[in-house]
C-alpha cells in the first residue's frame, strides 16, 4: 500500500493564512490514483496562530466545508482513504477531530483528540475554548479497521503522553495516523518521539505536519516510521509530499531478553511490568490477576453482611478493607443492558417483582435495592457492569459470575460480546475472570475471549467432576461447591495448574480447614472476619 503525507507551508504572518490554505488544497489536488492512503496535518481548516475563539469560529465557517469537500473528492479521485484533521461540531462548541474518509468520499470515522492542549481547553483571550468535555471521561483508544488494516490515532499533544503508548499497543494496531503541528519541537525531538512510538506499539506511524519555513529547525517533520523504528521518510522543513510503499501488517519481533522467544517490544515489557507502581490510581492499584498472590479472600457479592449484596456499598466496603477479590453476578436486561444481581427474580432484594430480564434498565432503576436489607440503605439502585468496572477496575480482582439463561443453549452472543467489550473498554482484562457453569458457555467464552481466564462452576449433573471438566475445557480455575470437594480433588487441580476457589465459608474454623486443604481462594459473605482470621494464620506460619 502506498501511504502519503502532505506537508504544506505554514506562515506565522496572519495575513498569509488564506494563501497557505489555498496551497494546501492545491497539494491535495495533485494526489493521484497511485496512492492508497493520504494524511493531512492538524488544523487543516483553521490557522493554528488563531487569535481567540471568535477568529477560530470564523475560519471554521469559512474553510471547513471546502476542506472536507476537497478531501472527499480527492479520496474518490485517487481511490484512497483520506485522513484530514478539522473541526467538528460538539455539544458545547467545536472539537479537534480527525476525519476518516473512504474511497467513496464518505466519512466513516472520527477521532476526537484524546489530550486537548491547554490552548484548546482555555477560553479567550488566551485560548480558543473548544469542546473538551468528552476528554475527561475514560475512553479506550479509538480504533478504525479499514480494508483489513487496524488504524490507531494520535493528534499533536497526544504524542507526548508516553503512558498511552502501551494502552494503544494492546489494541494490536497496524498503522497510527498522526495529524499534528508540534511547532515548538526540534526535528531531532520529533524524530525520537515518532520512532519511540512505532517501536513501542509495533505499528507504522504516518504523521503529517506543516513546514514553518525551509530553514526552520522546529516543527514540520512529516514522517513515516516502520515498527522497528526505521525512519522511512522525514520531510523535516520541506514543503511537499512523502510517499512510501509499505505492508501495514508487517511487524517487528525481537528476542525477549537473552535467550528469549521473539516478541514485540510491548509484549516484552508486559512480562515484567509493575503497574501498581506507575499506572493511574496510584497506591490504590493492585496486582493483576496473574500476579496477585494466593491465598485470597473473595468478598462474595461484596461485603454482604454489612451492605446489600451486589451493590456499590458492598463492593466498596470490601475493597476499602483490602479484599483481593470481589464476586458478583450478571444478568442481561430486556433492552440488552448488563446488571448485577444474584437472583434472576427481583422479589428478595428489591421492591420489584418478576424476572430481571423481563425489565428494561430504566424500569429496574426505578426500584429500590437497599430498603429490604436495611432502611439506612433506602434508595439504592441496581448497579450495571459498566458502573462496577468504571469505579473499581484495577482496585481488586473481579470474579464475574455470568449467570446462565439456559444450561443447554449458547449464551446470547450479543450480551457476551457486550460484557467483553465493557471489560476491554476499562482495560480490565488483567483484573477479571469469568465464573461460568455449563460447559457450552465455557467453550463459547474461551473461544471469543481466550485472554480472559475462566473458572468452572458447579453443575448439578457432575458435582464431583469439576476438576476433570476444567482439565477437558482448558479452564484456569475451578470453584468448588459444598460438599463436593476433598484434598485429593484440590491436589488433582494443582497438579494440572488449576487454581481452586471454594464457595463459601463464613466460619473461622472452617475457613482455616479450607486453607489447610490447599484452597487458593475462599469466598465469604463476612469478609472482614474471615480475612482477619486467615491473615492471622498466615502471619504465624
Amino acid at each position: 500500500m502506498k501511504f502519503a503525507v502532505i506537508q504544506p507551508a505554514y506562515s506565522m504572518e496572519f495575513g498569509r493564512v488564506d494563501e497557505c490554505f489555498e496551497k494546501l488544497l492545491a497539494q491535495l489536488d495533485e494526489c493521484d490514483s497511485s496512492l492508497d492512503v493520504i494524511v493531512l496535518p492538524e488544523y487543516s481548516d483553521v490557522p493554528a496562530n488563531i487569535r481567540g475563539k471568535e477568529e477560530y469560529d470564523s475560519y471554521v465557517v469559512k474553510n471547513n466545508a471546502r476542506l472536507l469537500d476537497a478531501a472527499a473528492k480527492a479520496a474518490v479521485r485517487c481511490g484512497a482513504t483520506t485522513f484530514v484533521n478539522a473541526a467538528s461540531q460538539g455539544k458545547n462548541g467545536y472539537i479537534n477531530t480527525t476525519y476518516a474518509i473512504d474511497k467513496n468520499g464518505k466519512t466513516i470515522g472520527k477521532y476526537l483528540k484524546a489530550h486537548p492542549a491547554p490552548s484548546e481547553v482555555n477560553k479567550a483571550p488566551v485560548g480558543i475554548g473548544l469542546d473538551v468535555d468528552y476528554s475527561y471521561s475514560l475512553n479506550a483508544p479509538y480504533i478504525l479497521e479499514i480494508d483489513g488494516v487496524r488504524y490507531g490515532f494520535m493528534t499533536c499533544y497526544d504524542f507526548y503522553f508516553y503512558e498511552a503508548f502501551a494502552r494503544l499497543a494492546r489494541e494490536n494496531v497496524d498503522v497510527i495516523i498522526g495529524c499534528s503541528l508540534q511547532r515548538t519541537d526540534k526535528h531531532q525531538a520529533l524524530e525520537i518521539i515518532g520512532r519511540f512510538l512505532s517501536y513501542n506499539t509495533n505499528a507504522y506511524l504516518v504523521r503529517s505536519s506543516v513546514s514553518l519555513g525551509l530553514d526552520s529547525p522546529v516543527g514540520g517533520s512529516s514522517m513515516i516510521v516502520a515498527p522497528d523504528g526505521t525512519m522511512l521518510a522525514n520531510l523535516k522543513s520541506e514543503v511537499g509530499m512523502a510517499v512510501c510503499d509499505i505492508d501495514p501488517h508487517e511487524k517487528y519481533y525481537k528476542p525477549a531478553g537473552f535467550g528469549g522467544k521473539p516478541k514485540s517490544h510491548y509484549e516484552y515489557m508486559e512480562d515484567g511490568r509493575r503497574p501498581w507502581s506507575y499506572r493511574p490510581a496510584g497506591s490504590a492499584i493492585v496486582m493483576t490477576e496473574k500476579k496477585m498472590p494466593y491465598p485470597r479472600i473473595c468478598a462474595h457479592r461484596g461485603f454482604s453482611t454489612v451492605a446489600p449484596e451486589n451493590t456499590m456499598p458492598a463492593f466498596g466496603a470490601a475493597i476499602a478493607l483490602g479484599a483481593e477479590e470481589i464476586e458478583f453476578d450478571l444478568w442481561p436486561t430486556k433492552d440488552g443492558e448488563i446488571v448485577s444481581c444474584h437472583d434472576s427474580t427481583l422479589d428478595r432484594v428489591s421492591t420489584g417483582t418478576g424476572k430481571i430480564y423481563d425489565h428494561t434498565l430504566e424500569e429496574l432503576k426505578q426500584l429500590d435495592f437497599g430498603v429490604k436489607y436495611n432502611e439506612k440503605f433506602k434508595g439504592l439502585s441496581i448497579v450495571t457492569l459498566d458502573e462496577i468496572l468504571s469505579k473499581f477496575t484495577g482496585h481488586t480482582i473481579m470474579n464475574i459470575h455470568v449467570k446462565p439463561l439456559s444450561m443447554t443453549e449458547l449464551y446470547p452472543e450479543d450480551i457476551m460480546k457486550k460484557i467483553v467489550a465493557l471489560i476491554r473498554k476499562y482495560n480490565a482484562e488483567q483484573y477479571v475472570y469469568f465464573m461460568l457453569e455449563p460447559d457450552i458457555h465455557i467453550k463459547q467464552f474461551k473461544e471469543y475471549a481466550p485472554d480472559i481466564p475462566v473458572c468452572v462452576g458447579h453443575i448439578g449433573a457432575r458435582p464431583w467432576e469439576i476438576v476433570e471438566r476444567a482439565i477437558e475445557l482448558g479452564a484456569e480455575k475451578v470453584q468448588f461447591f459444598k460438599p463436593y470437594y476433598n484434598k485429593e480433588k484440590v491436589e488433582l487441580a494443582h497438579k494440572n495448574g488449576i487454581i481452586c476457589n471454594v464457595f463459601w465459608s463464613d466460619e473461622e474454623n472452617e475457613a482455616a480447614e479450607l486453607l489447610e486443604m490447599g484452597m487458593d481462594t475462599i469466598l465469604t459473605n463476612d469478609f472482614n472476619k474471615i480475612a482477619n482470621h486467615i491473615k492471622g494464620i498466615l502471619k504465624n506460619k
